[in-house]
């Protein structure tokens, strides 16, 4: 290993490695079971969708600048795996967690069949497990993560297709030609990553960010911090990324989907886990 080139992550992060330019690290949770988290270094995008991007929306824009610092996000969605542990041998800290939720049964699928408050005690669990500081990604650190340096719909590039991601490949985006619609979850990680070392940015499951619902990015912060209301009893969480049953247009790296109420639960919804340093050293 090149140990020129491991990043300097923060004091407590045991393992320490890097495959090929990835940096990261590994959160050991039990039983064989870890949690793979891919360092996203800092930098500033242009956030939303262009003005002449196909079946783009009012609330993918106005494209605005954002400046995102350095964090950690799970390499892939959390698995069945993952979450079966933290829900039945970590100690509670908010509500119980259901350790089977999932409606398409996999070690290695996505759990599912989760809300935006379970998603929360799983990382609050991991926080209290670890001292590290787990949460969900704010919408702008997810869309940072999935363009990797992109700008193109997809951080695959203009058009997807069923080698690339799991979606409703009968329908076309850009002229592209149709391929196959599974229907359902597929296992995490079979299609290419992108820059960042990240697995299925575009479809498989809706990603549940921190962030509520605003109908477009006027008044937007100019940060990477979660857009939060101050009464949170009526907003609707922000997902994003696409799932098995949407269209490639659906799966664009600017697609804003409103999520339902906090409570919310079904079988194209899971999550991924962020983690911010508290301090560069």
């Amino acid at each position: 290993m090149d140990r020129q080139a491991i990043a300097r992550v923060p004091s407590g992060y045991r393992v320490r490695e890097v495959r090929e330019k990835w940096r990261f690290y590994r959160e050991p949770l039990g039983d064989g079971v870890e949690l793979v988290m891919m360092e996203i270094p800092g930098g500033e995008f242009w956030m939303g969708a262009s003005d002449d991007e196909p079946e783009a929306l009012n609330t993918d824009r106005p494209r605005h600048r954002v400046t995102v610092g350095r964090f950690f996000l799970g390499q892939t969605v959390v698995t069945q795996s993952q979450w079966r542990i933290v829900a039945s041998q970590f100690e509670q800290v908010g509500i119980e967690l259901n350790p089977e939720p999932s409606s398409f049964k996999g070690d290695q699928r996505a759990v599912e069949q989760v809300d935006g408050e379970e998603a929360t005690e799983f990382c609050r669990r991991l926080s209290e497990r670890t001292g590290r500081d787990y949460r969900l990604p704010s919408e702008a650190q997810w869309e940072y993560a999935c363009r990797a340096g992109t700008t193109t719909p997809f951080h695959y590039g203009d058009v997807l297709t069923d080698e690339l991601a799991n979606y409703r490949a009968t329908a076309t985006y850009k002229g592209n030609s149709e391929g196959v619609y599974r229907g359902r979850t597929t296992d995490v990680g079979i299609f290419p990553p992108n820059r960042f070392g990240l697995y299925d940015m575009h479809g498989n499951v809706l990603e549940l960010c921190e962030d509520d619902w605003h109908s477009s990015y006027e008044g937007a912060p100019g940060n990477s911090d979660a857009w939060i209301e101050e009464n949170r009893t009526a907003t609707k969480r922000v997902l994003r990324g696409g799932h098995w049953g949407r269209t490639p247009g659906s799966c664009r790296s600017a697609t804003r989907i409103r999520g339902s109420h906090s409570f919310f639960r079904s079988y194209y919804i899971g999550f991924r886990v962020c983690c911010v340093p508290p301090r560069e050293l």
